[in-house]
């Protein structure tokens, strides 16, 4: 009698092949997490803003031009010293000085063609008090943003905010006066605005969105209501944070939930592949360009069809 076969050997005379015992692992196509961005830009500014401050101190001498028993801190600070306290409650230099060095004043852009100010008054600051509460809130939000983004779209992001700060402070300012304004409170307004609008645009790769957008939404209503204390500019705080809300959807989109690179994925894999953006991020940046655009150049004509004009300050 012939010899009873093992059911394995019948089976692969039967089908010629032997079955694998597991199925091979699908491939791999996913990228690895992406690496932060080093953050330089913003501990620039930060660098910056305290030298240009301290700058402003030296230029301004309170000994020398109020008078030494009058000054605040001096001796200690010799040259250095604060204006007295009634003409300076923040600690820091006489309106006259941050005037001379690029405050943001009406009469000077319109008038005299001092356009520059609407970039320059961002970089000065009325006081101690003052520089210490937006570097605080630059270093908070500006390290983040910059380690996501990078530096270019931050600093643009940054500037052009300022800039529109800069840009309704004037139209705000009744024509009959002359006011100055100095601080980089609406850059910093404009990073906030940048925030929330980065979270609408880039809605699908965020967990916890509604608690997101209320924490963040609940911020920004507090930092607006400090525009309503005596001496802040609170047009400033609303025109950077329109600026840096428009600008958010034009530069701080990122690829949407489930999209791969090409790159990444390996040939001859047959994957779904999804595109890079949603329609919905195509239709924010574009609407936004044209609001952020008519924005400015409707700020600019409405600017320099009026004109001139009693010295106050606005700090922001």
């Amino acid at each position: 009698m012939g010899k009873k076969l093992p059911r394995d050997d019948i089976e692969s005379m039967s089908y010629g092949v032997r079955k694998p015992l597991s199925m091979p692992p699908p491939p791999s196509y996913y990228p690895p997490p992406p690496k932060p961005w080093f953050p330089f830009l913003v501990p620039l500014i930060f660098v910056a803003d305290i030298a240009l401050f301290v700058f402003t101190l030296y230029e301004n001498n309170c000994p020398a031009t109020t008078g030494g028993n009058r000054c605040l801190f001096y001796p200690e600070l010799d040259r250095y010293s604060f204006q007295p306290f009634s003409e300076n409650p923040l600690l820091g230099p006489s309106i006259m000085t941050l005037k001379r060095y690029g405050a943001l004043d009406r009469e000077a852009v319109v008038e005299r063609g001092e356009g520059w100010r609407l970039l320059t008054c961002m970089w000065l600051h009325a006081g101690v008090i003052h520089l210490l509460a937006n570097m605080i809130s630059l270093l908070f939000i500006g390290v983040r943003l910059e380690q996501e983004f990078g530096y270019l779209r931050i600093g643009c992001l940054y500037v052009l905010s300022g800039f529109g700060g800069s840009l309704l402070s004037c139209l705000s300012i009744n024509p009959a006066e002359t006011t100055i304004s100095v601080g980089a409170s609406g850059a910093l307004f404009g990073l906030l605005g940048a925030l929330l609008s980065e979270l609408i645009t880039n809605w699908t790769i965020y967990s916890n969105k509604c608690a997101a957008m209320m924490s963040l939404i609940l911020i920004i209503a507090l930092n607006l209501a400090v525009g309503f204390i005596p001496h802040v500019d609170n047009s400033a705080h609303i025109g950077g944070f329109l600026s840096g809300f428009l600008l958010g959807f034009i530069l701080l989109i990122r690829p949407q939930f489930g999209y791969v690179n090409p790159k990444y994925i390996p040939a001859g894999c047959d994957v779904k592949r999804k595109s890079k953006h949603q329609c919905y991020q195509y239709f924010l940046l574009i609407v936004a360009l044209i609001l952020l655009i008519f924005g400015y150049a409707s700020g600019l004509s409405r600017l320099y069809k009026t004109g001139p004009q009693i010295l106050e300050a606005h700090f922001f």
